[in-house]
């Protein structure tokens, strides 16, 4: 069947002249007569035909026009967005050199008959450095016990100790908190630390070797959160009771002072068990492992890659002299230009000049080097030559030499929801790297968005005809966040911050808090996906910071996630499944209790909204094969993590602040 034209106004002769008569009053107030008898009742139907025709004509202007009617406000689709996804480059053995990963590094899915390969390439070199092993101390009740701090006693520590020499990792018998630091000299940030340990099998009594009491954390370069998760993907040690391998996966690190020393640090440290952890079975420490050998070693680092391929080099063609040229690079769609992505103009004799895109003309003048670059279509256009009302003409841009060739140096094409792949996809190294065995990603690959439509260019173009891009409210700022370059965003919000001491707001400061965007929003959000990429912040700031006012003091930040934790007691139908109500109850839980899904109309949590316990109440009603919910009861957690602490009726949160699920529970009775 054929499309139906969207209309521009959907107004009929009847509602033009309804909607004149209503305005009579206010602007006529003695005009009292308005049966269609009266003269200016006349009138009003004559004019409310003639506007009926027009919009008539109007309604009948085909899509290709509104592609010309958004080009003259300067409204073009915006190219498609590109995932991103950590991918892990293991190498085939620890080595002692340092082995780099370059920049642009390319890898992808498998291809098979049916789908193509999806590629990606690294944003930045790495390079996989083996661990400078310092210092081993441990902590325990607050009070330092410092041994193993000297070269020869790590290597003794290395070498293996003996049973007299073997070392207690926590107090003799293990409180929450305890834990032992491990000391380097170089950063580590991202990589495969591997420990390879022996221990007293007699030595930590007490917990469950399957479920161990412990975290492992590494010093964070966050000074709000001076301690970051790591991930232990393998841990055969039985609750450090029995000798074997930990393999952990470093986050981004910082240089910390600990115990008068500052470097890099990786702990582990005994944590508080909650009531769903004892429940699963998870025991404490009744004595303290007694540690025999440690040995650390690199194993591989996790490089962030995009989705995108590069095109070095591409001979766009010659100039003809004239202006208003027009040349097509290759592949399209073109995603957003970085450093050194730009054209080389080669003039003969004179060397290559370098050319600066811009998005329009409009301040360009006869010497400026300057051109223009549609993402979506590969258009690239030098700037025109209008003649005046004088009659001269007017050059919008220098014209490149007859003759001279033109080169684009690097762009690079891709981008799309296709790039949003799941985890253990990327599997294939597609240029050879010494010492690198293989490639994966542990993380399914997220932030991938197609190209615009038009339908929602249309909805974009009242927006920047309010703002005409510059930031002046806080819609301004908001608006304009969302449309940055390479940058996606879940949800922003502008505000100003709240009054100091005294009562007096700062003036001219204005926070821009930004959540990213994930690929599953309404299931359970882990802190490194609401955690923002330090190049996005940068990228946010640049964009805004030059659409700002001048006395303006801009603060892009993530907003103060609020975590909570619920616990529900219920009963469900004798004939239900109880895992699939445990998990239609979890699922709202997750979807309520989100800052991008969550809240009273499912847009995500209202910033600086209170959370009642009602509110939880409300968001279970109408469950499936419930008979009653028993109780409810809301924690304060730390990100992430389950119940803890004392039930609370209501969570505060600050204006800046947003509440995000830790680990919910429920419980049948």
């Amino acid at each position: 069947m054929p499309l139906a034209a969207p209309k521009l106004d959907d107004r009929l002769f009847q509602d033009l002249v309804d909607e004149a008569k209503k305005r009579i009053p206010h602007y006529t107030s003695e005009w009292t007569d308005h049966n269609v008898s009266d003269p200016g009742v006349t009138l009003i139907e004559l004019f409310a035909w003639l506007t009926e025709t027009t919009l008539y004509r109007l309604n009948r202007v085909p899509e290709r026009h509104y592609v010309k009617f958004l080009e003259m406000l300067g409204v073009t689709l915006h190219a498609p967005v590109p995932a991103k996804a950590p991918v892990t480059f293991w190498l085939s053995a620890p080595v002692e050199a340092d082995v780099v990963i370059p920049a642009g590094t390319e890898v992808a899915s498998t291809q098979t008959e049916t789908e193509r390969s999806i590629v990606f390439t690294t944003d930045a070199d790495f390079t996989i450095t083996a661990p400078q092993f310092s210092q081993v101390f441990s902590e325990t009740m607050g009070q330092d016990k410092s041994d193993f701090r000297s070269s020869p006693r790590l290597s003794a520590l290395a070498a293996g100790l003996s049973a007299q020499q073997q070392f207690r990792v926590f107090s003799e018998t293990p409180q929450v908190g305890d834990a032992l630091y491990l000391g380097f000299d170089n950063d580590l940030s991202h990589h495969i630390l591997r420990l390879e340990t022996e221990w007293d099998n007699a030595g930590g009594r007490g917990p469950n070797p399957d479920l161990p009491p412990y975290v492992w954390e590494a010093s964070s370069p966050n000074p709000d959160r001076p301690w970051a998760l790591c991930f232990a993907e393998i841990d055969n040690t039985r609750a450090l009771n029995s000798n074997g391998r930990i393999q952990i996966h470093t986050p981004a690190m910082g240089q910390t002072t600990v115990n008068g020393k500052k470097l890099f640090w990786v702990r582990v440290r005994v944590k508080e068990i909650t009531r769903a952890e004892r429940e699963e079975g998870m025991r404490p420490y009744t004595s303290s492992p007694l540690l025999r050998k440690l040995t650390a070693s690199t194993h591989g680092g996790v490089i962030l890659s995009t989705h995108a391929q590069a095109i070095r080099d591409e001979l766009l063609g010659q100039s003809d002299g004239s202006p208003g040229q027009r040349f097509f690079l290759q592949v399209t769609p073109i995603l957003a230009r970085r450093e050194g992505e730009t054209l080389l103009v080669h003039v003969s004799g004179e060397g290559a000049q370098v050319w600066t895109e811009v998005k329009d003309f409009a301040d360009s003048h006869a010497d400026s080097r300057h051109f223009t670059l549609d993402s979506v279509t590969g258009e690239l256009r030098f700037g025109p030559a209008i003649r005046q009302p004088d009659g001269a003409i007017k050059r919008y841009g220098a014209i490149p030499p007859r003759g001279a060739n033109l080169v684009f140096k690097q762009y690079r094409y891709g981008g799309g929801e296709e790039g949003n792949v799941e985890a253990g996809i990327i599997n294939t190294l597609k240029t050879a790297i010494p010492y690198v065995d293989r490639v994966s990603n542990r993380q399914a690959a997220w932030g991938g968005l197609d190209e615009e439509t038009l339908e929602d260019a249309m909805v974009r173009a009242p927006k920047i005809m309010r703002h005409r891009d510059r930031a002046v409210t806080a819609a301004d700022y908001e608006d304009l966040a969302l449309q940055t370059p390479g940058v996606t965003i879940g949800r922003v919000r502008c505000l100003q911050p709240e009054p100091s001491e005294g009562g007096r707001v700062a003036p001219g400061q204005v926070y821009v808090l930004v959540i990213p965007r994930v690929r599953r929003p309404e299931g359970f959000l882990t802190p490194e996906e609401l955690q923002l990429d330090d190049g996005d912040v940068g990228r946010l700031t640049a964009f805004l910071d030059e659409r700002r006012l001048l006395a303006t003091r801009l603060f892009v930040r993530a907003p103060a996630y609020r975590w909570v934790a619920a616990r529900v007691r219920l009963r469900a139908n004798p004939d239900a499944v109880q895992t699939a109500v445990e998990q239609e109850i979890l699922a709202r839980l997750y979807r309520f209790l989100n800052p991008l899904t969550g809240g009273p109309r499912g847009d995500g949590w209202p910033f600086g909204r209170e959370l009642f316990l009602s509110d939880v109440y409300q968001s279970l009603q109408g469950t499936p094969n419930v008979q009653f919910i028993r109780s409810v009861e809301l924690y304060i957690t730390e990100p992430g993590s389950g119940p803890q602490g004392e039930p609370v009726e209501s969570v505060e949160v600050v204006a800046h602040g947003i509440i995000a699920s830790g680990t919910h529970v429920v419980e049948f009775v």
